[in-house]
């Protein structure tokens, strides 16, 4: 029997708003990421994470409160991504990041309720990669 090829990863794109009180704490936050957040991520085949952001008013908010809009990027390298997050938001760690990373965020799909809920990132389709 053939062994079966893997699946290649798959590239995700999600973008919220950053409240500009936090600014700061967030990038403080994620400079010092948990170690147990960063092993329930690899644990739901997630890598090549990173997280930036697009300043006001290079980002045309128009709240006040709002710093930029975050952009993350990740490859997810499994075989079952629905999954792969609902495990992950079982996670107790990954939910009390959440809660810490939550109320600095603006989700920009309607009626969000915070990341343990459902969607609070906003996907971002793809149209071009190059990886020559």
């Amino acid at each position: 029997m053939a062994e079966q090829a893997p699946n290649p990863p798959q590239r995700f794109c999600q973008v919220i708003e950053l409240k500009k009180e936090y600014e700061d704490e967030y990038k403080k936050i994620h400079r010092e990421t948990w170690p147990s957040v960063l092993q329930a991520l690899r644990r739901a085949h997630v890598a090549d994470y990173s997280i930036n952001i697009l300043p006001v008013p290079i980002y045309p908010s128009k709240d006040p409160e709002v710093a930029g809009l975050l952009v993350a990027t990740f490859k997810y390298t499994g075989s079952d991504f629905a999954q792969d997050m609902r495990i992950l938001a079982q996670d107790p760690e990954t939910q009390r990041w959440w809660k810490l990373t939550d109320p600095m965020q603006n989700s920009l799909i309607k009626g969000a309720k915070g990341s343990a809920t459902g969607e609070w990132w906003h996907g971002i389709e793809e149209i071009f990669r190059f990886e020559g």
